[in-house]
């Protein structure tokens, strides 16, 4: 007998006489190009989910036939179009299908499908609406390369979040954390943070638990170079990051760049007093001080405000 249906018998046992049927868990994995591996997870995966998804993102080798032969329901792009939409083109199809627990695992073997159940547990449990799966908490098993720690540690520095390890694409969501999650507008790696950042802003419960993560030897692990996938993980976090707090982003850069203009405006004019000699290059710089600070300040200002109408908004 598997975990999973260990887990769902016993849940049974344990006195549950309403005649519901067993949760179900849907796997959801998004794939391109990773015909090497996406056998041995889809096969995994099947173990410990009832439904197995995979949305084919665009690939240009058999990832597709290999899984939808092994029986996997296989959602299919024409063209690539990033994580992000393949995470909401599978979120939509497991909403359809009733999931009680999606669990999202990469398709290139990093992640260990034999612990689907230990994702899923606080979800069915009624501990959390999102489970992240950590490669930094105690328990947790991971060879990830040194360059990968340090722009980790500096992505969780630039968030804000409480979460050790916001770019962990092994996760499970409940139902009601799927419904608020797929408004995420996030097309590439950044959508896990955009995921946690939304979580956080609607009050869902968040827990991390310890997995296990392998990059030694797999293949493709990454589609992209280090510094692309760093700079696409950056971006995404401080666009997150502006709009949650504009004030602190926008206002206080844009206070101190108009502070440094005050200042060099009053040295300019001390300047040309003391010797008649306008500074041009001065000059420029203090129109641009103070230009750049005030256009910062007023857009933090109106993202403030926009902020405030939203969330009043939402409230009614």
């Amino acid at each position: 007998m598997t975990e999973r249906a260990e887990r769902v018998e016993g849940r049974g046992q344990s006195g549950d006489m309403t005649g519901k049927s067993s949760p179900k868990i849907v796997a959801c994995i998004p794939a391109f190009n990773e015909e090497k591996t996406i056998a041995k997870v889809v096969i995994k995966a099947q173990k410990h989910a009832d439904v197995v998804l995979v949305c084919d993102d665009g690939s240009s080798d058999m990832t597709a036939e290999i899984a939808e032969k092994l029986g996997a329901t296989v959602l299919k792009h024409s063209q690539n179009q990033g994580k992000g939409e393949a995470l909401r083109t599978l979120f939509a199809c497991a909403l359809g299908l009733g999931a009680d627990v999606v669990v999202v695992l990469d398709a290139d073997g990093q992640h260990n499908p034999e612990e689907i159940p230990k994702l899923a547990r606080p979800i069915l449990d009624g501990e959390a609406d999102l489970v992240i799966g950590s490669r930094f908490v105690k328990g947790a098993s991971t060879d990830i390369p040194s360059y990968r720690i340090f722009g980790t540690r500096v992505i969780n520095w630039l968030s804000g979040k409480k979460v050790t390890d916001l770019q962990s694409g092994f996760r499970a969501f409940s139902t009601n954390a799927l419904v608020i999650l797929s408004q995420c507008e996030s097309k590439g790696y950044g959508i896990e943070q955009e995921q946690t950042a939304l979580a956080v802003k609607n009050n869902l419960r968040i827990v991390e638990v310890p997995i296990t993560v392998r990059y030694g030897g797999l293949h493709g692990t990454s589609k992209k170079g280090p510094l692309a996938h760093g700079l696409e993980l950056i971006s995404s976090i401080l666009q997150l990051t502006v709009e949650d707090r504009p004030l602190l982003m926008l206002g206080v850069p844009g206070l101190l760049l108009l502070f440094l203009g005050l200042c060099l405006s009053g040295y300019l004019v001390w300047s040309f007093n003391l010797t008649r000699y306008f500074s041009i290059p001065i000059g420029l710089m203090t129109l641009g001080a103070v230009f750049t600070g005030m256009i910062l300040i007023i857009a933090a200002l109106m993202l403030y405000a926009l902020n405030r109408v939203i969330q009043k908004a939402s409230r009614h």
